[in-house]
C-alpha cells in the first residue's frame, strides 16, 4: 500500500469522525458552540477531503 491508497481512507475517515462528534455533542444537548466548532471543522475537513482525491486520482493519471 502506498502513501496516496492511504491518504484518502484517513481523510475521509477524518470527516466522519468529526461528524460524528457533532452529532453526538447534539445529541446529548451539549453546548452549541462545541456543535458549531466541529460543523466548521468539518468543512474544513470536507474540503481537505475533496483536495486529496482529486490530487490522488490527478497523480494516478498521470
Amino acid at each position: 500500500m502506498n502513501v496516496s491508497s492511504a491518504l484518502v481512507p484517513i481523510a475521509v475517515g477524518a470527516v466522519a469522525v468529526v461528524l460524528l462528534l457533532g452529532l453526538v455533542n447534539m445529541l446529548r444537548g451539549g453546548s452549541a458552540n462545541t456543535s458549531q466548532k466541529l460543523m466548521r471543522l468539518r468543512v474544513v475537513l470536507q474540503f481537505v477531503a475533496i483536495l486529496v482525491i482529486l490530487g490522488v486520482l490527478w497523480w494516478r493519471a498521470g
